[in-house]
């Protein structure tokens, strides 16, 4: 298993708000202590056999948000990062963690990138970029970023389906599957979920923000619920295997939705989803062979084979 941190505020003594809560900035006088803080938070988990392979600056650095928050400009972003937070990881020994900027969503991911890769020493700081989903597909950011910046990573760090959509459970894992599709299409690297088990409210949360999440626990039946988007979610991380390489592929409609994989063991890995209300017939060719394949409305199915 590999770990993501990201912090969501500073203490609040470090602020110039003085609480964690509803944005606020670091104070200039804090800088090397937070990125201290940070570095001791990574080598204490550590210590308990659990090592952070990668740390984002900040949880959506541009939102001020009733929960735990800070902002920082792209500006203010890449000099913490770069000056402060990547000095510091290194000098603990803790070299080998990726740094991430952004952290917040695609709609942005390109401007931003730009605006904190001015530098040298910036490029060489920041191993790649962080985003969410909740500005929409945008899917053309993340193939702009990486074309722009084929040596950086571009991980998904955060979707969530909210609360007031748990009436539609197919609809909310299609929503997961589109996205993760769209996304790898685009470049991305690696997806996380935001939350992997929740209880049946949805929580728990400290300011109600209540979600849904692959299983989630009736606390007051013990009955464990696994949700559709389990299950969605599984033909990506079932049957993608880690090193594997992302291949061409082509639709005849855009009824079908896909990505295609080839894995170390030399299969070929197709995900296709379709989100409609209808069928489709297909099929699945690859060189000189083919095989004659039909997917009902609302279905998920992956195909693995060799040639």
């Amino acid at each position: 298993i590999k770990f993501l941190a990201s912090p969501w505020s500073p203490p609040a003594f470090m602020k110039d708000t003085k609480e964690m809560n509803h944005g606020g900035k670091l104070l200039p006088e804090y800088k090397k202590a937070w990125a201290s803080y940070i570095a001791k938070y990574i080598e204490e988990y550590k210590k308990e056999g659990i090592d952070i392979s990668m740390l984002t600056v900040q949880n959506e650095p541009n939102a001020t948000q009733r929960w735990d928050s800070c902002t920082y400009t792209a500006e203010e972003e890449s000099d913490f990062g770069t000056n402060y937070l990547v000095p510091e990881l290194e000098e603990k020994g803790l070299e080998s963690v990726k740094v991430l900027f952004w952290d917040h969503n695609k709609d942005n991911v390109i401007h931003r990138a730009e605006k904190e890769l001015k530098t040298k020493k910036s490029l060489d700081a920041f191993s790649g970029i962080a985003f969410h989903w909740y500005s929409g597909d945008h899917f053309e950011q993340i193939r702009m970023f990486k074309e722009k910046y084929p040596d950086k990573i571009a991980v998904f760090t955060e979707g969530c389906i909210e609360k007031h959509q748990f009436k539609t459970p197919v609809k909310n894992a299609e929503r997961y599957a589109h996205d993760i599709i769209g996304n790898i299409n685009g470049g991305m690297d690696a997806f996380i979920d935001w939350n992997l088990y929740l209880d049946e409210n949805g929580g728990p949360n400290h300011v109600g923000n209540f979600c849904s999440a692959p299983i989630q626990g009736n606390t007051e039946t013990d009955e464990i619920i696994y949700n559709p988007s389990y299950y969605y979610i599984g033909h990506f991380s079932k049957f993608i295997p880690v090193g594997s390489k992302r291949i061409g592929v082509s639709r005849f409609t855009d009824t079908l939705e896909t990505v295609a994989f080839l894995t170390p063991d030399n299969e070929r890995v197709v995900v296709v989803l379709n989100r409609s209300d209808n069928g489709c017939k297909f099929r699945l060719c690859e060189q000189d062979r083919f095989s004659e394949q039909t997917i009902s409305p609302h279905t998920i199915k992956t195909y693995i084979y060799k040639i």
